[in-house]
């Protein structure tokens, strides 16, 4: 592990060395041997005020002698600012980039060592990965706040600018980055990637009019461009097949960072084709809808050629994007635009409220369920509405409330034809007490309702240990606490099998619930399986039953006690020994005892355990062999 990473200790070290170098001059004071190492101890053993070593750091890296005051401070700058780690090869070519120079200087080049030293101790490389970081996360912190270091993302962007313009980079063929194993590979050429990605990141926040020429000038020839490969590449999977006369225009580079100026300026030049799709049929305005670019979207919008309703070829319009990831400013925009179909479905059948509900962005479902023309039940090619697709997401709270007011929409459909669950199934697997609750609420909703495999409600909130949609759906008369699956397994027994010690104790105070009720393959009780995966609490709590039989053998002859040794779960097989009081010699039906399989497997704790027992014959046959 790198410096960064693994040597925290280190860092600090190093810190606390910049906060004596600091002090140095008040330990150089003392006239004595003795005071100065009294001096040099408090210093040493001060805690590390990390505002005064970074102010007073960035003032000596500000008071060096000649280009190293100025190459320092970039060089901050790209760590604290870029929007990832450069390496240290692309940072030692990012600083040599020179504005206004056409091309890249390989006499400019700083060697690493020198830009590493400019900066006195503030960035390291790390050993594994070979990029360039603070050397402590809080150093980030402190260049990030306001008036440290000015007009960083000016600079920043009017570098990778600079760079991209320059007639090296012009002259790279645009497919040139499909024949390498990597973008650094192209020889030369390490900062191509990260300004060809980034340069929008920078520009975006801080652009002058110098930086806006050079960003018209790149975009004007940008299909010919080897960074419209890149971004094309990054907004889409890498495709060779894709032609590049079809990759991605300048606005559509414009539009997806959301540079406005840039946009306005680009669609306002003749012969601009602002409905232009690429080779995944993404237009501009897809792009800014997609990522958010409220005011790139409203430039859009403002033309009256503009098809606000094409879709990609997989059938996304800029509606489902913007409502797919929850913008909801750009779903106000697209939705009071005429030409909008609000219910149009992609390839699939997913709506922009299908998306929307999958992704629990209540905003944006509540905007379209305001329109007349909306389906709010209106299911995807699988049989998946939004409601059932919402139920069965991560956040599903207000977006089921707001669907379930919806006088047309089934809150009981088995929209999933494959499996056969209920919005009620999804909520009560995920645990999700707000949504079961709202569920429950309705009486056209089957509290007990099974999936395809026989599975309800209660068996999988059982299986995954939500105690309180257990408790919820146990109040109800019409759930049947101690119906098994089709494998013939209940939810006491899928509770138990995975550990789930509160449901447990739930379902053992209903009289309805047969705790000794083996599985239909393997005949195995929810106490063997218990034992089998180790749960010991659940184990105690079976054992404490006297309906329970701790040597009820599976289909095999197969003991809990024997599956416990076979398991080396020493904790369960001290439990059943002592609690439930197991017959210890109790061989399956091929003749393997408890103390054979653990001698098999190896475990001579688990054998001194069992020997420790005077009912064990450790001369009791198996296969043909004894146990020791």
């Amino acid at each position: 592990m790198g410096l960064y990473y693994g040597f925290g200790s280190q860092i600090d070290i190093l810190l606390r060395f910049l906060l004596v170098a600091l002090n140095i001059d008040a330990v150089l004071r003392e006239i004595s041997l003795a005071k100065r190492k009294k001096m040099l101890q408090k210093v040493a053993t001060t805690g590390v005020d990390l505002d005064r070593v970074y102010g007073q750091t960035l003032k000596r890296i500000r008071d060096q002698e000649g280009s190293r005051s100025r190459l320092g401070m970039e060089v901050l700058m790209w760590i604290s600012h870029a929007e990832r780690p450069l390496r240290i090869d692309e940072l030692c070519h990012a600083l040599a980039v020179e504005i206004d120079s056409r091309n890249l200087d390989p006499e400019n080049i700083t060697p690493q060592d020198t830009v590493l030293g400019s900066c006195l101790g503030l960035a390291v490389v790390d050993s594994e990965t070979s990029t360039v970081r603070p050397v402590h996360y809080t150093l980030r912190e402190y260049l990030s706040q306001p008036g440290v270091l000015l007009n960083a993302h000016r600079i920043l962007g009017q570098t990778c600018l600079t760079y991209l313009n320059y007639d090296q980079v012009k002259g790279v063929p645009v497919d040139k980055v499909d024949k390498v194993d990597k973008v650094s590979d192209l020889e030369g050429m390490p900062f191509l990637e990260y300004a060809s990605l980034h340069w929008g990141d920078h520009a975006k926040v801080e652009l002058l009019d110098h930086a806006k020429s050079l960003a018209l000038k790149l975009l004007s020839q940008y299909d010919s461009h080897i960074s419209s490969r890149l971004l094309f590449n990054q907004i889409h999977n890498p495709d060779p097949y894709s032609s590049s006369h079809r990759l991605i225009s300048g606005l559509h580079c414009a539009s997806y960072f959301g540079i406005d100026e840039v946009v306005a300026a680009l669609i306002e030049m003749k012969g601009c084709n602002i409905n232009r799709g690429d080779s995944r049929g993404f237009t501009p305005l897809m792009l800014a809808a997609q990522r958010g670019n409220q005011g790139t979207v409203a430039l859009l919008l403002t033309r009256d050629n503009i098809r606000p309703d094409k879709p990609d070829d997989g059938g996304t319009t800029p509606l489902l994007g913007a409502s797919r990831n929850g913008h909801e400013g750009v779903v106000r925009l697209l939705l009071t635009r005429g030409g909008v179909d609000p219910d149009g479905s992609d390839n699939h059948s997913r709506t922009p409220l299908w998306w929307a509900s999958f992704s629990g962005h209540e905003g944006v479902v509540r905007q379209l369920l305001a329109q007349d023309d909306v389906n709010p039940d209106k299911p995807d090619k699988g049989g998946k509405t939004p409601l059932w697709v919402a139920s069965s997401s991560r956040h599903p709270g207000e977006v089921v409330e707001l669907l379930l007011t919806q006088g047309n929409v089934d809150p009981d459909g088995s929209g999933d034809h494959i499996d056969g669950r209920t919005p009620l199934w999804w909520a009560s697997f995920g645990g999700h007490e707000g949504v079961v609750r709202q569920l429950l609420a309705r009486d056209d909703v089957n509290p007990d309702k099974p999936d395809n495999y026989g599975r309800t409600p209660l068996w999988c909130a059982s299986c995954n240990g939500h105690e309180g949609v257990v408790r919820l759906l146990l109040a109800l008369d019409k759930v049947k606490p101690d119906k098994p699956d089709k494998g013939d397994r209940t939810p006491f027994w899928s509770a138990s099998s995975n550990g789930r010690e509160g449901v447990v104790g739930l379902l053992l105070t209903r009289g309805d619930v047969d705790p000794e009720r083996s599985d239909g393959y393997y005949r195995r009780t929810p106490l063997w399986w218990a034992s089998f995966c180790g749960h010991e609490g659940v184990v105690r709590q079976l054992l404490a039953r006297d309906s329970v039989n701790p040597d009820k053998p599976d289909k095999d002859g197969r003991t809990a006690l024997w599956a416990a040794a076979c398991h080396r779960h020493e904790g369960v097989v001290r439990l059943l020994l002592v609690l439930g009081k197991a017959n210890p010699d109790k061989p399956d039906k091929g003749g393997t005892t408890p103390l054979g399989v653990a001698s098999n497997t190896g475990n001579p704790g688990m054998v001194g355990l069992l020997l420790a027992r005077g009912d064990v014959n450790p001369d009791r046959r198996n296969n043909g062999g004894t146990p020791l």
